[in-house]
């Protein structure tokens, strides 16, 4: 996969590789000693669908780093 700045993906859209719309790309966190991505943190959509990624303290899905199958225009995960 192609390198990606951090601060392009602010804001992204991240859909399904079915093409549902998960929601927005809030963050990402990593392993501070390895530097290896852990979770995209998305905030899902009003009143969109539900998935069965976990959720943090403030219902955000918690998106494993290694379901990410491409970015460009939004971000694709497998679900």
């Amino acid at each position: 996969m192609a390198e990606t700045l951090a601060r392009n993906l602010s804001n992204k859209a991240v859909m399904g590789v079915d093409g549902a719309e998960i929601g927005t790309l809030h963050n990402i966190t990593a392993d501070l000693k390895t530097g290896a991505l852990n979770d995209l943190v998305v905030e899902p959509h009003e009143g969109g669908q539900s998935f069965d990624f976990e959720r943090d303290g403030h219902d955000r899905y918690l998106v494993p780093a290694a379901h990410v199958e491409a970015m460009k225009d939004y971000v694709v995960v497998a679900r």
